[in-house]
């Protein structure tokens, strides 16, 4: 079996390359990759990739994924996170492969309390979301056989995340300040890859599989939570900080103004990933605390 990997270089990507190596040949390529085109601005040498690619699977691990600058450059995000894809999945289509494309929890508009399910109704407060809804759209129009995971908060240990940028400033002052009205699952780059691997082997084999699925890690928390939480990993790690679990002071969204209007409620049900394709999806400490001993 031959995949083709697009945006080997951004943390999903970096972990799929791990995950997907089992299954069969990889051919991994990012914006500047020079044997075969992958940049996403240009939609249709990316369509001419996958046509001398001729994968069985199509893997998409490349967006557009600066959520405030997105706001300034609607047309820039637009090509890479809605027309390329789209672009991609006709090609995907055209060889009878199986197309896998990532989404967000900013399809939504972050109102009330309850996990949003795959059909729930759509309605993106921003640039991004409403790029990346289109992104779905004609990808799931063009390819029959698609796999959309939607996913949120995503991190690594490779790279900056929102952890180690907790641990430097806890390092520097004596109190922070974070955001606990917006609420969701911190989900780990290589949870999302293996998840991938398991699916599209899964999907192969029963085509009826295919779709959207909502795929994040088990559990909930704000990003005060995933703060304090972070900070307490640390201290019992013996890591010396200024600002420990409670010198983090918990403020509003209204307080952190941003171009691009972030969701309350990032929370994805999923229940329909993890009984189609018989997965428990680990609590979110799991893999911070992981994360976090591999980066302390």
């Amino acid at each position: 079996m031959k995949l083709l990997l697009l945006g080997k270089g951004g943390q999903v990507g970096w972990e799929l390359q791990r995950s997907l190596a089992p299954l069969g040949e990889v051919v991994a390529l990012d914006f500047d990759s020079q044997e075969f085109a992958a940049d996403f601005s240009r939609p249709e040498a990316l369509a001419e990739t996958v046509l001398k690619v001729r994968p069985d699977v199509v893997v998409n691990a490349a967006a557009h994924t600066a959520v405030d600058k997105a706001e300034s450059e609607p047309d820039v995000a637009r090509t890479l996170n809605a027309t390329s894809p789209g672009v991609i999945a006709q090609a995907a289509q055209q060889i009878g492969a199986l197309m896998v494309h990532y989404s967000t929890d900013y399809v939504f508009d972050g109102s009330g309390d309850a996990p949003w399910v795959e059909d729930a109704a759509t309605g993106p407060l921003s640039v991004y979301g409403r790029t990346k809804l289109e992104g779905e759209q004609l990808v799931a129009q063009h390819c029959a056989k698609h796999l959309i995971l939607r996913t949120s908060w995503v991190y690594a240990a490779r790279g900056g995340n929102f952890a180690k940028t907790m641990l430097r400033l806890a390092k520097e002052r004596e109190r922070l300040t974070v955001i606990d009205d917006q609420f969701g699952a911190p989900t780990g780059a290589e949870l999302l890859a293996d998840v991938t691997a398991h699916a599209i082997r899964d999907t192969l084999r029963d085509p009826s599989k295919a779709g959207l699925y909502h795929t994040v890690a088990g559990g909930e928390t704000s990003w005060h939570g995933y703060a304090r939480f972070v900070l307490e990993q640390a201290r019992a790690a013996g890591v010396e900080l200024k600002a420990g679990p409670d010198a983090v002071d918990a403020v509003p969204t209204s307080a952190f103004p941003t171009p691009a209007r972030r969701p309350h409620n990032s929370r994805l049900d999923t229940r329909k990933l993890q009984s189609t394709f018989g997965l428990i999806l680990p609590d979110w400490r799991a893999g911070v605390a992981r994360m976090l001993r591999e980066s302390l």
